[in-house]
């Protein structure tokens, strides 16, 4: 009699199971539902929490932030193959079209190619490709032939003449996208150009490298190299480090440059030996912040890292970035970081730094940290 209660139990508790998967119930995929909950609002995407104010610090598609979550969605989609995530994710992937036009950015990348791009990646959309390819188009109007780069931004005119930022290596990924996308081979050659002007002038001896590089507009020559987001000129800000390691390993995929490789090799080394990296492997916001180990973490940081060395990987076998993406993976599903599922928020991850010397998002959740995290994800998936 106790041997068949015994079987009858087990086929119960199987079939639960199999209704309810281990997907559904874990810390990190309760967090994702958090993102398929937020309403639709194309004047309100979702990029960052203030839990002093418990307010969502919302944006329109002209924030640089507006593609991650978007991107989010896709990507959740990715690793659980719900369906739901994947039609949220159009929907809010639809609210970016607009900026395909916008020339007053540099980060055509972040908006487009981290949505439509993401989008493109689970569905053959020739509609997509098109907003790709014409945002390509609109990006290379801020290319300057001269200097050798695109610039960044067009405020603080009465201190930058032609501003670039190491973030800009990021935005490559869109234009030679559109390269592949339309056969027309000029958004591949300007960014290369970039890559090549910003690897000359972007990075110090010890491989770290500056945010802002200043180019005189008569000489065309580096005028100034300074931070904005740092903790000073001559810091090594985290995140500056991330795009840096990122955008070098995707310029490699592309190209198969070596000097690229050996870029994204290099300043990766620096990051990951850093002698104020904390053991867990999310660094502070900067290595050089005085008030080490009391600064901020940057999670955002150690997600942009994460992901690319998950790529740097494949093409090194350099165990030790396989290691880092796998130990920040195992921190950030961690209590410590892991947003509880009590809180109603479109996020998954808590303590990033967005801009310290402005005192804006610090240790918070923000949306692209999200992205980064859940993109090491995928990339470690398919690994």
């Amino acid at each position: 009699m106790k041997k068949h209660l015994l079987i009858i139990a087990l086929i119960i508790t199987f079939s639960s199971c199999k209704n309810k998967t281990i997907s559904e119930t874990t810390p990190v995929n309760l967090r994702y539902k958090k993102l398929l909950e937020y309403p639709l609002d194309s004047l309100a995407l979702p990029r960052s929490i203030n839990f002093k104010t418990n307010k969502i610090k919302t944006i329109k598609s002209t924030d640089w932030c507006s593609g991650f979550f978007p991107g989010n969605l896709w990507q959740i989609y990715a690793l659980t193959g719900n369906d739901a995530y994947k039609n949220k994710a159009k929907q809010w992937t639809a609210y970016i079209e607009n900026e395909k036009f916008n020339n007053r950015t540099h980060d055509m990348g972040f908006k487009i190619f981290c949505s439509f791009g993401s989008g493109l990646k689970h569905e053959n959309n020739e509609d997509y490709k098109q907003i790709i390819v014409e945002s390509a188009k609109t990006l290379s109007t801020r290319f300057n032939e001269n200097i050798g780069s695109i610039r960044s931004w067009d405020f603080n005119k009465d201190v930058w003449q032609f501003p670039v930022i190491i973030d800009n290596m990021m935005n490559l990924e869109l234009l030679f996208e559109a390269t592949k996308i339309s056969k027309d081979s000029t958004y591949h050659k300007l960014a290369i150009k970039h890559a090549n002007t910003t690897l000359k002038n972007h990075f110090r001896p010890d491989n770290s490298c500056f945010h802002v590089v200043d180019y005189d507009t008569v000489s065309h020559q580096p005028r100034m190299k300074v931070t904005h987001q740092g903790y000073s000129d001559e810091s090594a800000w985290a995140r500056g480090q991330g795009w840096g390691i990122y955008g070098y390993t995707m310029a490699y995929r592309y190209t198969k440059d070596k000097r690229y490789l050996d870029r994204a090799k290099a300043t990766a080394d620096f990051f990951i030996n850093h002698k104020n990296l904390p053991e867990d492997g999310i660094p502070y916001w900067d290595f050089n912040d005085p008030a080490i180990p009391n600064a901020p973490r940057d999670v955002s940081a150690a997600t942009v890292v994460s992901s690319a060395l998950v790529e740097l990987y494949g093409y090194t076998k350099n165990e030790t970035y396989l290691n880092y993406s796998k130990k920040v993976v195992n921190s950030l599903e961690s209590k410590n970081y892991l947003l509880d599922e009590t809180i109603q928020a479109p996020f998954i991850l808590d303590h990033s730094t967005g801009n310290w010397p402005k005192k804006d998002e610090v240790d918070e959740p923000i949306v692209y940290g999200d992205y980064y995290f859940l993109e090491t994800l995928v990339r470690l998936k398919a690994q």
